[in-house]
């Protein structure tokens, strides 16, 4: 399959370039390798409007291709470039083309909308992606906050195209932080940085990591047009209940409304959103779900664990069947990140998701 029918749908604009990075290796190692990465840049017309779409890669076979979406007041590269140029992140990715969406309006540089404009609710942000996978067989998502309401979603109305789904910080709840921030704070677009910090970051982050702070609270002031993201905040505001629920053996499980796919739930142990993420995981069933809670570690754990993070998604792939298992010892002996109890819960992804054998792809 070549690489620009995977997104052949009205693209308005595509653009190739060819980007060389650096990237650093471990300090032990002490040298630098070079990566040389296809990246097309695209917008995509939907029912809905346009997507701009990252893409890196060619789709290999029938493999998924990866598939990102972001957070309210991110984009795909303040969320997700740390985890994915993580050095054992690449170990991962060479194998699978990766899709990064940025939400309307959210990429760098993004055009403010015309006055009237309505955005896509949460359902129609959902009913966009199939218009990115034109001619891809399935993919593997990874979805952050107001992300990873989008791909459950998502998941929900197409199974047969999602074969596994990362979720952090998932809320699967109509209401959600958005409300509570709303009420208590007047002067919406002036207290919008705040509302959103107060979203990705506990109490105790905002005091005592000041750096992570800074950085992001500049980014989120100057680095997306605020009438865009004031709109995605507010389609956030108003979304449904996903309305899943536990199917029970025997009673439901051929009707209930839930996922197929296998899904990890991650969130970091000071995480605000804790409490929304065991809920969605009580909704899910037992079988097909894990539920890593990472030890300190706060409301972004792609930024702040990528390490681990990468570690958590290499036992789910290999869980589907896509990873050599030798591949992946060496790179636990490699790189033993993750504690006893997180490694129980990671070694129960390959355990209750697929056995390796039964579809070990090379």
């Amino acid at each position: 399959m070549k690489f620009p029918a995977a997104l052949s749908l009205k693209m308005n604009i595509s653009k190739q370039i060819l980007i060389k990075t650096i990237t650093q290796t471990s300090a032990t190692e002490g040298e630098n390798s070079i990566r040389l990465l296809l990246c097309q840049l695209h917008d995509i017309e939907t029912p809905h409007g346009v997507l701009h779409v990252t893409m890196r890669g060619v789709p290999k076979g029938n493999r998924p291709v990866i598939l990102t979406y972001h957070d309210i007041g991110l984009n795909h590269k303040s969320c997700f470039n740390t985890l994915f140029n993580y050095e054992d992140m690449q170990e991962i990715t060479q194998h699978f083309a990766v899709v990064h969406v940025d939400a309307p309006g959210q990429q760098e540089g993004a055009p403010p909308f015309p006055s009237g404009y309505r955005y896509p609710t949460m359902d129609e942000l959902a009913e966009m992606l199939p218009s990115v996978l034109t001619h891809v067989n399935s993919m593997i998502g990874i979805g952050v906050g107001a992300g990873a309401y989008v791909l459950t979603r998502f998941a929900l109305n197409n199974p047969t195209l999602v074969e596994g789904l990362v979720l952090i910080n998932v809320d699967p709840c109509a209401e959600g932080w958005i409300d509570w921030a709303a009420s208590k704070l007047t002067g919406w677009t002036s207290n919008l940085v705040d509302i959103i910090m107060a979203h990705h970051f506990s109490t105790d982050e905002l005091t005592d990591n000041q750096e992570l702070i800074q950085t992001y609270r500049l980014h989120v002031a100057q680095d997306i047009n605020q009438d865009n993201l004031a709109l995605f905040c507010g389609s956030y505001q108003y979304r449904r209940d996903l309305g899943i629920e536990r199917p029970v053996v025997g009673l439901n499980e051929d009707t209930v409304n839930t996922l197929i796919c296998p899904a990890l739930l991650v969130v970091g142990d000071t995480s605000p959103a804790v409490e929304a993420v065991v809920e969605c995981n009580s909704r899910l069933n037992p079988t097909k779900t894990t539920l890593l809670k990472m030890a300190d570690c706060g409301g972004l754990p792609q930024v702040v664990q990528p390490g681990k993070l990468a570690e958590a998604f290499k036992y789910f792939v290999q869980g589907m069947g896509y990873m050599r298992p030798v591949c992946f010892s060496s790179f636990l002996l490699r790189r033993p990140l993750i504690g006893d109890s997180e490694g129980a819960n990671l070694k129960k992804v390959i355990e209750a998701f697929h056995s390796a054998a039964v579809k070990l792809q090379f």
